[in-house]
């Protein structure tokens, strides 16, 4: 089990020649066009092209997790991350490749010759915010040589790698059973990763405690960012392979893509969920209002996935912080001020601002909000046993809510903004960019 699991030094010297390669980012427009009508030469193209890009993702996150400032990497429950990384890039180096006659082989390779794709662009929120000089700006790609970074190997091209016409290929069986195989350990691998976030939230702890610090460090703060930016990303890849290996076909989704996702319904689902867990927090009959002010019609190609855990974070700030200043002992949920959803279009980002009046954050605490493990809740601590995945949170838990989401608004190029009027309340505004062609941003 990955609790014994150890690094031996022949696979640290594999790791550190995968470490050695750029790792290649996506685009949603990409995905969308590579999954769009999936035969198993295309599912077998994007399973060789995971097979070798997820062990470069993970060599990189290994060999950082064992180089951490501060003695970090010491910390239990940062070395117990460390091996689930290696075990997986362990299991996906030696996973066996399928074997196909020299022919298919051939056909496959011509396929995916003259296949023109849209390039992936820079991600605009990583741009936007090169005069701030944060941290995960150094994280877009070289514009000149977006498959090598400096002086670091090159690879071939995205889609030489991963994208193949072969529908009119006749594919035999030991192609099916490959793609499942391959499919099932991806999954595994995936389940094994889902209590990433918590378990480096409890190494931070213990390493604060060991310590004595009341706060991480800028150097602790980028870390973290690139860390869990880079996991989305591997989720986000495995999620997408084993939804298009195992989902039924639907008129709307490619994967987890859902390429006319409707901004009303996910929001109004996310309100409903953040109500509810507010409501059961505090022992109410009814909590604060929401209203949603959103086009009903409004769609576009995302994750719902995604986007329904960022408003439902949000909300379940907003809700805390109302409910917090008001009182919790209301009878009725409308003595409330309600809590505002509006939701706008534009040519280049579709914007939603969620307006509280719970009372605003001091200016000296804005910082602080987007540092993780920042909590206004009082003895929070995370339980050694809790397995949750990234937003399976309570009401308040360990300060991740907001730094978090922020990372996944800007995977897509999107972003997350915050303004205060302290003594009244907070304005939060979710950029989502509309050109799904940003690429990745990878550290």
């Amino acid at each position: 089990m990955s609790a014994a699991f150890r690094i031996s030094p022949a696979l640290w010297d594999k790791i550190h020649h995968f470490a050695s390669f750029p790792q290649t980012g996506v685009s949603l427009q990409q995905m969308v066009l590579f999954g769009q009508h999936p035969s198993q030469g295309t599912l077998l193209k994007a399973s060789q092209f995971l097979a070798e890009e997820l062990p470069v993702r993970l060599a990189h996150r290994v060999k950082e997790l064992d180089q951490l400032p501060h003695n970090l990497s010491d910390m239990p429950s940062i070395r117990k991350v460390k091996n689930w990384y290696a075990q997986s890039f362990e299991e996906l180096i030696n996973f066996p490749p399928v074997q196909l006659p020299q022919h298919l082989r051939q056909q496959l390779s011509a396929t995916s010759q003259n296949i023109f794709l849209p390039d992936s662009t820079p991600n605009p929120s990583l741009t936007a915010l090169q005069d701030h000089d944060h941290p995960l700006f150094n994280l877009s790609h070289n514009k000149s040589n977006p498959n090598g970074i400096g002086n670091i190997k090159l690879r071939v091209p995205l889609e030489r790698r991963y994208y193949a016409k072969s529908s009119s290929i006749d594919w035999p069986p030991s192609v099916l059973d490959y793609n499942a195989r391959f499919t099932r350990m991806l999954d595994a691998i995936k389940r094994r990763h889902d209590p990433t976030v918590t378990t480096v939230a409890q190494g931070v702890l213990e390493w604060k405690r060991s310590q004595n610090a009341k706060n991480i460090g800028l150097d602790m703060q980028a870390w973290l960012d690139r860390f869990y930016m880079s996991r989305i990303g591997i989720r986000f890849l495995i999620g997408q392979h084993v939804a298009l290996n195992t989902q039924q076909p639907h008129k709307d989704y490619v994967g987890i893509i859902c390429t006319k996702a409707n901004v009303h319904d996910i929001v109004q689902e996310a309100i409903e969920n953040a109500r509810f867990v507010c409501e059961e927090h505090y022992a109410m009959l009814k909590g604060p209002p929401v209203q949603l002010i959103c086009p009903p019609n409004l769609d576009f190609p995302y994750v719902p996935g995604h986007l329904s855990h960022i408003c439902f974070e949000l909300l379940k700030n907003s809700l805390r912080a109302v409910v917090d200043r008001f009182g919790h002992d209301a009878d009725d949920g409308n003595q409330y001020p309600p809590i505002k959803v509006i939701v706008v279009e534009g040519k280049e980002d579709i914007t939603i601002k969620i307006t509280d009046e719970g009372g605003g954050i001091p200016r000296s605490a804005i910082p602080l909000i987007w540092t993780y493990m920042y909590t206004t809740m009082t003895g929070q601590s995370i339980d050694q046993d809790f397995q949750a995945s990234d937003f399976q949170a309570p009401m308040a838990g360990f300060g991740y809510g907001l730094p978090l989401s922020r990372l996944y608004a800007r995977y897509f190029g999107g972003d997350l903004r915050l303004i205060s009027m302290e003594g009244y309340g907070t304005d939060v505004y979710i950029h989502l960019n509309r050109l799904s062609s940003s690429r990745e941003p990878l550290p």
